[in-house]
């Protein structure tokens, strides 16, 4: 399998997934109308070949967690050194090099008891950066269980209600210690077997199996799938930092969610208070959202744009 290209099936697998990361191949293969050995073998090769990763991921709201979207200034020739570093610490996701390959951006994930993420005390030591702002994330509008578009339009309404997990009743009592732990296996692995989990965590692999029930009733744990956009054409990616009036910001925001080009849209704080990543097939394509669909909504008083140029890390942990 060329990275250019995904065919129908390998699309309707990533859908299937994004809906039940945890469904069996046996299941998925019945919604699709294909095998078993099909599914597991697109599968693997997809994750050889593609870079696809399933993860678990802590809702913030749920598990005690807030957010933090950074931009650091660095010297061209310690920029992609700094976020290849960033990347490997454990509090952050999505670290990506912008501008020129001169800005980083990153979020940054901390307890919502300390007054402030551990990176942003750690930053100002490194001589290269040469300015830092902090946004802290007060409402996501889309990203997080919330899938861009592009990534899930390959099954039908029936499809997707067929793959979807049966709900069940929550228990409300508050996180242990081992359910980080097997949230923090999941973050590695989100198929990982019921056994390695309770490897990883402690529990016993029955107990594992009923945490990891509970996390995803509450809410507490969701799924993503990491793979390229470009496998879906899209080669010109850009975050837009936007102003808008607080009064506007709802609306806007919740049109903006909308809009199939954008994978994230973050209200923050800051002198720029609201975010998006725009995926686009190519620069006329972003130049025309900018100019006619982003253009016409008058309550964005100021938008800058800086295009991604390499993702360095995506939600998940680095692996060797």
């Amino acid at each position: 399998m060329k990275s250019s290209m995904l065919d129908d099936t390998d699309r309707a697998l990533i859908h299937a997934l994004q809906i039940d990361a945890r469904a069996p191949f046996s299941r998925i293969g019945a919604v699709l109308g294909v095998s078993t050995q099909t599914v597991a073998r697109r599968y693997q090769r997809l994750r050889a070949e593609s870079g696809l990763r399933v993860v678990g991921l802590p809702d913030p709201d749920r598990t005690g967690l807030t957010q933090w979207l950074v931009r650091l200034s660095a010297q061209p020739a310690t920029a992609r050194t700094l976020a290849r570093s960033l990347a490997r610490r454990p509090d952050t996701s999505w670290v990506k090099l912008t501008s020129g390959g001169t800005e980083i951006v990153t979020i940054a994930h901390t307890p919502s008891h300390e007054q402030s993420a551990m990176l942003l005390h750690d930053i100002p030591r490194t001589a290269s950066v040469t300015s830092v702002s902090a946004h802290f994330i007060l409402h996501t509008y889309l990203g997080g269980p919330t899938a861009w578009r592009g990534r899930v339009a390959a099954l039908t309404e029936e499809q997707q209600e067929a793959l979807r997990p049966p709900e069940s009743a929550a228990d409300e009592t508050p996180l242990t210690a081992a359910d980080h732990a097997l949230i923090a296996a999941l973050r590695h692995d989100g198929r990982a077997s019921i056994a390695d989990l309770a490897a990883a965590a402690g529990p016993a692999p029955a107990t594992a199996a009923r945490r990891l029930a509970d996390l995803r009733a509450r809410g507490a744990l969701f799924f993503d799938v990491e793979i390229s956009a470009a496998l879906y054409g899209v080669t010109t990616q850009a975050f837009l930092w936007m102003a808008v009036a607080p009064a506007d910001l709802d609306e806007v925001a919740t049109t903006l969610a909308t809009h199939e080009e954008f994978a994230v849209v973050v209200a923050t704080t800051g002198p720029t208070n609201l975010a998006a990543q725009a995926l686009c097939p190519d620069p006329a394509a972003l130049h025309h959202y900018l100019t006619h669909r982003l253009g016409a909504l008058r309550a964005i008083h100021t938008v800058h744009t800086a295009p991604v140029l390499e993702i360095v890390k995506a939600v998940g942990p680095l692996t060797a």
